[in-house]
């Protein structure tokens, strides 16, 4: 398997619009932060994560020639906005992209997406299919794939496990029993969002409680602002065992 960090940044990315602080003027390409996505290699598959605003970007800088399926961890902009990019594989692969999500947030594609799903579509526009999930184990293209039920302020949202790798992005409580199911994960990816605290992403102390609890054998913290500091920085504080993600960060178990 092989995972590959496309964005590592919060709703807003790094640099923030108009921001002049040290982090947004920094010219270490690690503080160059996209929206958070990954893409996910694994038995001659490709699967993305999230197709936020910069979908089309990061396609084009990793390069990428196929997708097989996308999965959603929640309907916000930043996670979804990209999605009408999708059809550049629809055109060299001549399907239907496949779409996995929890209903609630295929109801929200329906309807922001609406020229895509009309029942008379303008020609061009983004062919997929719609699979719901739920909160137990489903197959993409045969790989096996569970869901963790986390929550982003009072909104759920899925992390996903697969294999020995565990993503979970924009949580700031992880119950009990969905942290039995990310135990044993070699690598977890965590949100860490700032050092203070904030309503609906874990900061970096919380984040790092939750990943010495969890206990895996490296970790990474993605979703990240421009209020957590300098990478360089940063990092250095940080336990041995966690470090933080960049964009083109390339990972393989």
């Amino acid at each position: 398997m092989k995972v590959t960090f496309l964005g590592s940044g919060t709703s807003q990315g790094v640099p923030v619009i108009g921001c002049e602080c040290e982090v947004c003027r920094s010219l270490d390409y690690r503080d160059k932060r996209l929206r958070v996505s990954i893409l996910v290699e694994v038995d001659g598959k490709s699967l993305i994560v999230d197709t936020g605003p910069d979908f089309r970007q990061q396609m084009l800088r990793e390069r990428i020639k196929r997708v097989d399926a996308v999965l959603f961890t929640h309907e916000h902009k930043d996670h979804t906005a990209g999605l009408d990019d999708i059809r550049a594989f629809n055109f060299m692969q001549h399907i239907d992209m496949p779409l996995y999500a929890d209903q609630r947030v295929l109801n929200q594609l329906q309807q922001e997406f609406s020229y895509i799903f009309t029942n008379h579509t303008y020609p061009g526009v983004p062919r997929v299919e719609l699979h719901p999930i739920q909160n137990e184990p489903f197959e993409v293209h045969g790989i096996t794939i569970t869901p963790i039920n986390v929550l982003h302020h009072k909104l759920p949202v899925f992390g996903f496990r697969i294999g020995d790798f565990t993503y979970i992005t924009d949580a700031n409580y992880i119950s009990a029993a969905e942290k039995e199911k990310i135990k044993g994960s070699k690598i977890v990816v965590l949100n860490a969002l700032r050092k203070e605290p904030h309503i609906s992403h874990y900061s970096l102390s919380e984040a790092i409680s939750v990943l010495e609890e969890l206990a895996p054998e490296q970790a990474y913290l993605t979703h990240i602002s421009h209020l957590l500091g300098l990478h360089r920085v940063v990092e250095k504080e940080l336990p041995s065992f966690v470090k933080l993600a960049y964009d083109g960060l390339a990972l393989t178990l």
